[in-house]
């Protein structure tokens, strides 16, 4: 028997259970090794009948007598037996409709039998308990540590386990995976002890080292992966790289703002600078909670870049963010490059050159745009998706910013890189933690801002039901009257009772379902409020809108033409409005607590105290604990730990099917393993030599070989 033997060679079963293993992507000796359990029982301690306790699951070792098959008037089948353990206690076992157990079992057999003790009268009866009859070989089913496989159909864990059996001698010839000094220094099991060990354990501490190890061996993977590419890409652009660092530049930058900008932005400005004086091109990820001043860090980065003669694109998911950025970012730079002339000051003596570039671009406009990226003379693009088209060509692009990056496809990321723009920043108003973003974004560093400008006021934020509903809009009311502006959020766009297969069709929602035609809607929500506020000024806002008639919609909120905005999850991240004070959420638990928290901050963006009501669709909604964490938590990173923990590795980061146990996923984002699994991959990189440990990844390394 060889790792790739087909299991058709090996396992005596029918072709029905192999067809099912093929499905499963089971199909030699070694995939079946490597078809890990997802947690153990532990039954090892083997009782007594006196020494149990009712209602807990036991294990009693004894011996079967007068197995007899009952048929029912119900034609129903039963299978009965006595059941005498070690000590002559007794109790009856019944098995309900598996007639075949009358087969397996023999009078006088000697079994280890595992369930559940009830007293029925004066008598104890396990009812359908598993057994095992004792032989020559180890327990398989009871009697151990006993694994738990992910069932699918018909292959169940019991089945799992027999079969296991068969192909046991095969782990010892299963290839290591980890380089002998990373086993060494992080003090691993092998991998064949480590597989060994979840599938036959001895003990339980056994199982703890042997989960430690898959799951450091499949994120030392995961890092080493990242870092190949990050290298690769690296080795791509080599030419026109470094950038010097200015200090002067900034600090000018800085005496152009009314404000003073936060230690942690300072520091994430630093740090990016000193990546592109590098001679490799910078990849780092800039991490920030809502209105923690992503842009401006941007934008100080952008003017030191124009300042050396560079190009910079910026590239947003929709274009009413594009338009914003726009705004904001001109602006910025304009003040900056008044403030360089009045101060007599040698650089930037005119105002820096920014285009506009969507998929609404007049077609002329369009083509000035690109004439003036081809020949230098536009210095900053922002755009959406247009920018990467293939006329698109940049004289001299040395920076790109690609904002919300988990927006676009790989490709489309690619693309603009391609363009020539050697050093990338990636930015996310998604607040990640930390370890997940190590995880997910490994192939970047990592900059986060931890502070927001100003001293900006909690919004005040309540999860709300119906009978909250006239209280909460007579307090909305008030505030229009008072001047402020108010956002609504629904999770449709228009009633879906038309669009349902009947009435009654529901959707999940974690243990519970809705239905469809309860969702609110923009549509019939626009419609109600304009009824329950005659006197306000009511708009709407979806993904469906012309590009045109959005930006009109926002302006003229922005403008305070309108009161009221009715929205999807179209203004999720970005929008500025800092005289909206009130955001109102229905269906709030059809959204993670990341996507409730980027709609929150939409308000609190003014001195005026803000407000966040959260509606459910039902009170037993109202009542989750995830949705009553945003009562509790007003930091993004705080809500995506939270979420983490109640929606699980697997579904946030998109390996629920990689087929990994859940124990190990769960692992998976342990931070001290991910530092270590990083840490590792790292030295795997970098040669031997004590100087050389820690100094990053430069060129001509070469990865040990692994042995």
């Amino acid at each position: 028997m060889h790792l790739t033997t087909p299991l058709k060679e090996v396992l005596h079963t029918t072709r029905e259970y192999l067809a099912i293993l093929e499905g499963m992507n089971i199909r030699t000796v070694e995939d079946l090794l490597l078809y890990l359990p997802r947690t153990h029982e532990d039954l090892s301690h083997i009782q007594t009948i006196a020494t149990s306790k009712l209602g807990e699951k036991v294990s009693i070792r004894g011996t079967i007598r007068d197995v007899k098959l009952v048929f029912m008037r119900s034609r129903k089948k039963l299978v009965t037996a006595r059941f005498i353990d070690c000590e002559e206690g007794t109790a009856e076992l019944i098995w309900f409709n598996q007639p075949h157990v009358k087969r397996i079992l023999q009078d006088g057999a000697e079994i280890v039998i595992t369930g559940k003790l009830i007293e029925d009268g004066r008598k104890i009866v396990l009812q359908s308990p598993q057994f095992e009859a004792i032989s020559n070989r180890p327990l398989v089913h009871t009697g151990r540590l006993v694994p738990i496989y992910p069932q699918h159909d018909m292959i169940t864990s019991r089945w799992l386990r027999e079969k296991m059996v068969i192909v046991r001698d095969a782990i010892d010839i299963l290839p290591e995976t980890l380089p002998e000094d990373i086993l060494r220094e992080e003090n691993l099991m092998g991998r064949s002890d480590a597989i060994k060990s979840l599938h036959f354990p001895e003990k339980p501490e056994d199982v703890e080292r042997a989960r430690d190890r898959m799951a450091f061996e499949e994120m030392f993977r995961m890092q080493k992966d990242a870092i190949e590419r990050k290298m690769a890409w690296q080795q791509e652009h080599q030419e026109r790289l470094q950038i010097p660092m200015h200090p002067e530049c900034i600090r000018q930058f800085f005496a152009s703002l009314k404000f003073t900008p936060t230690g942690s932005q300072k520091i994430a400005i630093y740090e990016i600078l000193k990546d592109m004086e590098k001679d490799v091109p910078m990849s780092r990820l800039l991490e920030g909670d809502v209105g923690s001043g992503k842009t401006l860090v941007a934008t100080a980065v952008i003017a030191h870049t124009i300042a050396a003669k560079g190009q910079c694109a910026l590239m947003a998911p929709t274009e009413v963010l594009a338009r914003q950025h726009a705004q904001t970012i001109t602006r910025l730079l304009i003040n900056f490059s008044n403030y360089m002339r009045t101060s007599n000051k040698q650089r930037a003596t005119s105002n820096p050159t920014i285009a506009l570039l969507t998929g609404s671009t007049p077609s002329a406009e369009k083509e000035s745009i690109k004439t003036g990226l081809a020949n230098g003379t536009v210095d900053l693009v922002i755009g959406t998706h247009a920018l990467i088209e293939e006329d698109v060509i940049f004289k001299n692009l040395l920076f790109t910013i690609i904002d919300e990056q988990h927006r676009f496809g790989v490709l489309q990321r690619e693309k603009l890189k391609e363009k020539g723009g050697p050093h990338v920043l990636a930015m996310t108003a998604t607040p990640i933690p930390r370890t997940l973003a190590l995880t997910a974004y490994g192939d970047h560093d990592l900059s986060v801002l931890t502070e927001k400008p100003g001293n900006r006021r909690k919004i005040h934020t309540k999860v709300a039901g119906p009978k909250d509903r006239r209280t909460i809009e007579a307090f909305i009311d008030r505030s229009i009257g008072e001047g402020r502006q108010v956002f609504v959020i629904c999770p449709l766009i228009e009633p879906k009772e038309e669009n349902c297969r009947s009435p009654f069709e529901t959707i999940p929602q974690g243990d519970m379902t809705i239905p469809l035609s309860d969702l609110k809607s923009v549509e019939a929500e626009v419609s109600r409020l304009r009824t329950a506020f005659q006197h306000r000024r009511i708009t709407f806002l979806h993904g469906q809108m012309a590009p045109k008639e959005k930006e009109e919609t926002m302006r003229q909120f922005k403008e305070k033409q309108c009161d009221i905005l009715v929205s999807t999850s179209v203004i999720e991240v970005g929008i500025d409005v800092p005289n909206a004070t009130i955001i109102v959420i229905e269906g709030a638990e059809r959204f993670g607590l990341s996507q409730l928290h980027q709609f929150r901050g939409r308000v609190g963006r003014s001195d005026h105290q803000s407000y966040c009501f959260l509606f459910t669709t039902t009170p037993a909604h109202a009542d989750s604990p995830r949705i009553k964490a945003m009562e509790e938590h007003d930091s993004g990173f705080v809500l995506a730990e939270i979420d983490l923990k109640i929606r699980g590795p697997g579904e946030l980061f998109g390996t629920r099917q990689s087929g990994l146990p859940d124990s190990i996923l769960q692992s998976l984002f342990n931070p001290e393993l991910v530092v270590r699994a990083r840490r590792a991959a790292e030295k795997f990189f970098v040669p031997p030599s004590p100087t050389a440990v820690g100094e990053g990844m430069g060129e001509g390394i070469v990865p040990h070989t692994v042995r």
